[in-house]
């Protein structure tokens, strides 16, 4: 890791779970648009989602109560855009799971 994803990681660690999720889901969101239409801004959406799940679950303020639930997001979201899609996953059931953190986090700035 480079000094500025480090200091990109520290900046992310500073947020709560529901930003850095709400986060992810813009990240997701974008990818999703851009699925059938545009491979380049797809892989770089879902790419920069997968970076951020993986600061999300390296801070350590998750590992006891959320790292399960965080792991098992990032699985199904990679599942969707690189697997088989065992979890049956749909744009709409995504943006959902990713929405809720998203109000979450814009109802407690």
């Amino acid at each position: 890791m480079n000094n500025n994803q480090e200091t990109i990681k520290q900046q992310w660690q500073q947020r709560t779970l529901a930003q850095q999720m709400g986060n992810i889901g813009s990240e997701v969101g974008r990818a999703l648009k851009w699925k059938n239409t545009n491979e380049v801004r797809k892989t770089n959406a879902i790419e920069r989602a997968l970076e951020l799940f993986d600061f999300t679950i390296s801070d350590p303020r998750w590992i006891k109560n959320r790292l399960k639930e965080i792991c098992r997001s990032r699985e199904v979201v990679v599942d969707y855009f690189y697997g088989d899609n065992e979890y049956n996953s749909s744009p709409q059931s995504l943006e959902k799971y990713f929405f809720y953190y998203a109000l979450v986090a814009r109802n407690n700035k």
